[in-house]
This record gives C-alpha cells, structure tokens and sequence, in this order.
C-alpha cells in the first residue's frame, strides 16, 4: 500500500516504511505537546480549587485528554483499517473533549448568572474562565483538524479543500509548492475563531464546518462577555 508524500507532492512513500509521520499524515507532536501543556494547566487549576470550579466533575477533561495522548501517541498502526479505527477512536474522544468544554462553559455561564462558586473571586473566575476558554478552542481545533476531509491521513491524497479552505490553498501563489494545512494551522483557526467570532483566513466550505464555527464563536462570544463583564465589575 502506498500513501502520497508529505506536503501532497505526489511522491509515493511505502505505508509499511515506519515514518510516524507519513502514517498519521503529519507529525504526531504538535497536537500531542498541545494536549499535554492544556493537562497541565488543567490539572493546576483543579489543584488550585479542588472544589469550587467550574466543571461539576473536576478531573473528566483530564481523563479524556489522557486517553486522548494515548491514541495520539500509539497512531502508528501501519494497516489502512487499524487506522480508521484509531481516526474513528480519536474523532469520538475528540467530540467528548468538545461536549465536556461547551458543558464546562454552560455550568461557568450559570455561575455568573446566579453569582455562584468562583464568580465572587476575581482571581480565581479569571483562571476558571481562561481554562474553559482555552479547552475550548483546543477542543474545537483538535475537531477541526480531524474532520476536515476525513482527517490528517485522508488529507494526503485530497488536491482540493473539503471542508475548509486556507489562504494558501485560495491562493497557491503565496504558498510553498505542494504546501497543506497541519494541525497548527487548525489550532491557530480555533483561537482566531474564538477571538474574532467569525472567520477571518480560512473560509468553511461544508455545513458542518460552518455550524461548527457558529458554534465555537457563539460559546466564546458568551463567554468572554460574562466574564470579563463580572470580573470587572469584581475588581470595584
């Protein structure tokens, strides 16, 4: 079985060769130190407030994202169905990171509604808000990464965007030859989602890619107002 080259070059690399990133379709540590530095930032705010933050379930976002860096760091099964089922795998961890950061925002949204828990504390509002917002957009670009166009290894063969369209896919003339996104093109579409509420460099050409954007920008959008507006307002 044989793949394209990275970059999509056309160039043919035997599956079976053991290159990590020719089998992922990209290198693995990008999303995986990615992961690891949200966990730990993560696990120092539950330590921090062990019982007063904003997840109900205080160590769930860190299960899901270790069981997450397990499967990133073991996608290397060389067979094109181990594959799918390790994409499939991480698509459904992935969709769980998404539903538990929008659930995390939803209990931190009724908080500063009712003036509850750490919305009394600017400091500790502040770091729950910031962790929320930044599980988010990791969540949302982790999902944007392994949807567009079947995911990473899917990708290789594609010439054209499917889900969403960068600036250097609109316009090849600014790109390297043979240039596609990777992970970090699709973390930076979740952060620059999240800040500017709506598209700004890449173009979504699916429903489902609009609607997930809708989505995230929404959420941030919520979240960022409330926050900022209480822990203003906690600071008088």
């Amino acid at each position: 079985m044989e793949v394209e080259g990275e970059a999509g070059r056309g160039q043919p690399v035997a599956a079976g060769d053991g290159i990590v990133e020719t089998l992922l379709g990209e290198s693995r540590w990008p999303p995986v130190i990615a992961v690891l530095i949200f966990l730990a930032l993560n696990v120092a705010v539950r330590v921090w407030l062990p019982g007063s933050g904003a997840v109900r379930v205080p160590w769930l976002l860190p299960a899901i994202e270790v069981v997450l860096l397990v499967v990133l760091l073991t996608h290397d099964l060389t067979g094109a169905d181990d594959r799918r089922r390790m994409h499939r795998v991480a698509l459904v961890l992935v969709g769980a990171l998404v539903l538990a950061a929008l659930w995390a925002t939803v209990l931190l949204v009724s908080d500063l509604i009712r003036g509850k828990g750490v919305t009394n504390s600017p400091d500790q509002l502040l770091a729950s808000g910031a962790i929320v917002w930044l599980g988010n957009n990791l969540a949302f670009g982790l999902l944007y990464w392994l949807i567009d166009g079947g995911g990473p290894v899917v990708r290789l063969a594609r010439r054209v965007p499917v889900d969403f369209a960068f600036t250097q896919q609109l316009s090849p003339e600014v790109a390297p030859p043979g240039w596609r996104p990777v992970f970090l093109d699709y973390l930076h579409l979740g952060f620059t989602n999240a800040t500017a509420f709506s598209p700004t460099d890449v173009v979504p050409l699916t429903r489902r890619a609009k609607y997930a954007m809708l989505l995230q920008s929404t959420v941030a959008l919520a979240l960022f107002g409330l926050v900022v507006a209480r822990a203003v307002n906690a600071f008088k």
